[in-house]
């Protein structure tokens, strides 16, 4: 452990390699570039307590070893208000969510004690005009399709650039 025990710890989803390089030139291209710290992302967990890091750990590299990668399915654009995402879906993803979610019970913000909407964050905390320009302009270009999360990631949240603390790839032949 690194002895950062305050500082939250954020759980992702890890997309496949080549939407992970779309969706981060999206937020590249839309996203306010001094509040663009991070690469496309799905989260998971905003804030399990940082004390956890070494059982989180343990945790997500046992269900890594369990599951196959995760069958997921781009939805399309989705308004944020004052921002655009791409929806994604994955009923498995969130079946899994669930279990990490049982086992940190009692530690979960308010905020991780709901299940997400999935989706990829491309722009945010711009005016609603600007993000329903952007979701006009790229309503045709992402186009529905499948796809597979390969993996589960864990990171410490600091205020601007998430530390990655390490990566959990599925390797097993379960299914969530």
């Amino acid at each position: 452990m690194s002895g950062d025990g305050d500082a939250p710890l954020i759980v992702t989803a890890q997309l496949p390699r080549d939407l992970h390089a779309r969706f981060t030139a999206l937020r590249s291209a839309h996203f306010p570039p001094e509040r663009n710290y991070l690469d496309a992302h799905v989260t998971l967990f905003h804030a399990l307590p940082g004390q956890c890091e070494d059982e989180a750990c343990s945790y997500l590299k046992r269900l890594a070893g369990e599951f196959a990668p995760v069958a997921g399915h781009v939805e399309g654009i989705m308004s944020l208000g004052r921002g655009t995402a791409v929806k994604l879906s994955s009923p498995a993803m969130l079946d899994l969510r669930d279990m990490i979610a049982d086992h940190f019970l009692g530690m979960l913000t308010q905020q991780d004690q709901h299940r997400p909407r999935l989706h990829v964050t491309v722009q945010n905390k711009v005016s609603g005009k600007e993000a329903k320009a952007l979701q006009v302009e790229l309503a045709d270009a992402i186009e529905p399709r499948p796809f597979a999360f390969r993996g589960l990631a864990l990171h410490r949240y600091r205020g601007g650039p998430w530390e990655m603390i390490k990566e959990f790839a599925f390797r097993g032949r379960g299914a969530a």
